[in-house]
């Protein structure tokens, strides 16, 4: 019986869009007040930073999934260079973040549809824009494609619109509340680390966790026409476009309203488009982020479902799982995401808000340990396998420098965490998700070696 494989419906542009939608979450349109409000400009200097490490994580995961075009995902790789019980860990582990992202779109998706329609129950839309993503996902993975482009480039034009609109008011010298706009509101109110070292330090666990998922052009190798070609294309405009979306735009913010006169509670994209005079500006930016969550939603969808999909087909979930629809898409792996995805969003709504704080908390320690298990993996490639290595044609740079710079960042990151005290909890629980992994994956060991001495 021939192998069931994915279908390579995925196009350039799809793969490109996919690449900037997970570069660009809800935390830029909603966070980014909060996170201004704590560090200053020099918030600035930690996107930068940021977005350098996870250009180097991504070259790193680009250059192992080139290497073997049959890998679906990034698990293949990992248990080729860390075993089985490792791939077990990280694949769930990967699962688990998608899940709790879903969990917390869905949310705002009902959330954001109130501001048009006070009277709608906020399950009700979460609910109905969860249904839509899984039968389009049910379709093919172009589909798939298709709206994750279309969802990306609402993003992509409302921050270009912010950043022209920006630009303007600056060079004319418009007039706020708080005074003409002009660059040097940039360095004039208290000067780049306004908040010190403290502010700026803390300001990273937020724009850490805005660029989580950007790895999720990870999970399109094995759906991707000529990944040799888009990958790479993909991973290397990463750089140009963090500098675009995230440095320009708040560039431009903090030029028209100086740090200290944003409002934390509110979107900064909001107050820059009623400064200009635009009434809708509130129910423009609420369309955004209403896509925006869609966007992680319907990627939270795909990827879960993909990730089980590779977990079966290694043994590691239930057979089933890895089964195909006539139209090469994962249906028993997505039917099972979604209804847990909607048990998730039940529970949202039955327990106390501490306890969904504390899920996401535990969703960016675990996006932590995804990165730095790919690129520990990077390294046991580079060491063991130095044929595959010479013949790639996508090698990380400045390897292994930039492979134990990454995970002292990482390890960096961990640290602020543990000085918080809303993320620090997550530090102590997140453990025990993965010790019941390891101890689920023991117990199947066992049982499986039962069954094969009983024969």
């Amino acid at each position: 019986m021939q192998e069931q494989q994915l279908s390579r419906g995925l196009k350039n542009r799809h793969v490109q869009l996919i690449a900037i939608g997970g570069a660009i979450g809800t935390g830029l349109f909603l966070g980014a007040g909060k996170s201004i409000h704590l560090a200053g400009p020099s918030i600035l200097f930690a996107y930068l930073i940021t977005g350098i490490v996870c250009f180097l994580i991504m070259r790193a995961l680009g250059e192992l999934l080139l290497t073997n075009l049959e890998y679906n995902s990034f698990v293949d790789f990992v248990q080729d260079y860390m075993g089985n019980m490792a791939a077990f860990v990280t694949g769930w582990t990967y699962w688990f973040c998608w899940i709790s992202i879903a969990m917390a779109d869905l949310t705002a998706v009902g959330l954001y549809t109130q501001f048009w329609f006070p009277d709608v129950p906020q399950w009700m839309p979460g609910l109905i824009a969860l249904v839509v993503l899984l039968f389009m996902n049910l379709a093919t993975v172009k589909l798939f494609g298709e709206m994750e482009f279309w969802f990306a480039l609402v993003k992509i034009i409302a921050i270009l619109a912010l950043i022209v609109i920006g630009i303007y008011m600056i060079i004319k010298g418009f007039s706020t509340d708080s005074g003409p706009s002009s660059f040097s509101n940039l360095w004039s109110h208290g000067g780049m680390f306004p908040n010190g070292i403290h502010g700026f330090i803390l300001s990273f666990q937020m724009v850490v966790f805005a660029f989580a998922g950007i790895e999720l052009v990870g999970l399109t190798a094995g759906e991707t026409e000529n990944p040799e070609k888009v990958i790479p294309k993909a991973i290397n405009n990463i750089p140009i476009r963090i500098l675009i979306f995230y440095i320009g735009a708040l560039i431009v913010i903090m030029s028209i309203y100086p740090w200290n006169a944003i409002n934390p509670m509110e979107s900064p994209f909001v107050q820059v488009f009623v400064a200009v005079g635009i009434a809708a500006a509130a129910g423009i930016v609420n369309f955004v982020v209403l896509t925006s969550a869609a966007s992680a939603c319907n990627s939270a969808v795909f990827s879960t479902s993909r990730m089980i999909y590779s977990l079966a087909k290694d043994n590691n979930a239930p057979a089933p799982f890895s089964k195909l629809t006539s139209n090469k898409v994962p249906s028993n792996a997505l039917f099972f995401s979604t209804v847990v995805i909607l048990i998730s969003v039940v529970l949202n709504y039955v327990m106390p808000e501490g306890v969904f704080t504390l899920i996401t908390s535990i969703s960016t320690v675990c996006f932590i340990f995804i990165w730095g298990i790919t690129v520990i993996c990077h390294l046991k490639y580079r060491k063991t396998r130095p044929d595959l290595a010479n013949a790639s044609k996508f090698k990380m740079p400045l390897h292994p420098f930039s492979n134990y710079l990454i995970l002292a960042f990482l390890a960096f990151v961990i640290v602020v965490l543990a000085l918080v005290e809303d993320t620090r909890v997550a530090l102590f629980v997140t453990p025990v998700w993965f010790i019941l992994l390891i101890v689920i994956y023991q117990i199947r060991k066992i049982n499986h070696r039962n069954k094969i001495q009983a024969l």
